[in-house]
């Protein structure tokens, strides 16, 4: 069955390059630079994994991200513009980054060339793992046959749901980024406290504190818990992930934890995907982010 529409995101999906690739998702990467002059496509000139390992190792050094260029999504929108494809270009939020921007700015340069074209840009409202979620239940209405028009209809009606559960290694990216406050931050550095953070309508909210890991993931997973359990929908109306930073096996061990936690519960879920957090969000939150991504799907088995 032949495409109604492509879908495009910019590279704060997190989706691994390979899934993308089965998929049919074009990805406009971010870059990010570990010197403030150097800057590297991610996935293209460094991976993820790399990404990472070099934040391990080199710590004091912080790394910094930059959005796609106009050009970058020219280059992108211009084929299917050309062919008369129409388009669903998903961007990270525009709280966190102005990628949104340079798409909506390449959607004017190639509109000049080809006024027909049908170039749909979505704030989707949030970032890393839970993006891929929701470029992928766009992959689903596309696959199902659904219409270009309603499907972007579909997509800004579920991403209002989508929420981020999360916990960190440290506050050290965090201060430095200035993603919290210093006071909040100097504290948290004194007295070894890792936040656990909820991201919802591209805003991040405190949510619980710890000074273990166990604690603070544990706390991340009830999040998710009572996000299902308040809802008035079924758990299996909903798609979830767990994304994790440079410690895969920690990301597969809290998976299994989390399905053995929500089996008990009565949670009937059957398979929670992990992936790997990118650079976009990584250098913000140090190697060592971990948590949940969920929004509503798109089609209800």
């Amino acid at each position: 069955m032949s495409e109604a529409f492509h879908i495009i995101s910019d590279g704060s999906c997190d989706l691994p390059v390979e899934l993308a690739e089965e998929k049919n998702i074009t990805v406009v990467p971010f870059y990010v630079s570990f010197d403030d002059e150097h800057y590297l496509k991610e996935n293209a000139d460094i991976g993820v994994r790399d990404f990472y390992q070099q934040m391990v190792d080199r710590k004091g050094v912080y790394p910094k991200s930059s959005m796609p260029s106009t050009q970058d999504y020219v280059d992108v929108f211009q084929p299917y513009a050309r062919s008369n494809m129409p388009v669903i270009c998903i961007c990270i939020t525009t709280k966190f980054s102005g990628s949104m921007q340079s798409a909506i700015n390449a959607r004017e340069l190639v509109l000049e060339d080809y006024p027909g074209a049908e170039i749909t840009i979505i704030d989707s409202g949030i970032n890393t793992v839970l993006q891929g979620l929701y470029v992928l239940e766009a992959v689903k209405l596309r696959d199902a046959g659904t219409g270009y028009r309603d499907a972007v209809t579909r997509l800004e009606q579920i991403k209002g749901t989508g929420r981020i559960f999360f916990t960190i290694g440290d506050m050290e990216y965090l201060k430095h980024g200035g993603r919290i406050g210093k006071v909040t931050a100097v504290a948290g550095s004194v007295l070894g406290i890792r936040p656990v953070i909820t991201l919802k309508n591209g805003e991040i909210y405190p949510s619980g504190i710890g000074r273990s890991r166990k604690k603070t993931t544990e706390k991340a997973l009830e999040l998710l818990l009572d996000y299902i359990g308040s809802s008035k929908m079924s758990p299996d109306c909903f798609s979830i992930a767990v994304g994790f930073g440079y410690d895969i096996e920690e990301g597969k061990e809290y998976r299994d934890h989390a399905l053995e936690v929500l089996h008990s519960r009565g949670f009937d879920i059957k398979e929670i995907p992990t992936y790997q957090i990118g650079a976009t969000i990584g250098v913000h939150t140090g190697p060592y982010p971990l948590g949940f991504g969920i929004i509503e799907k798109a089609i209800h088995e």
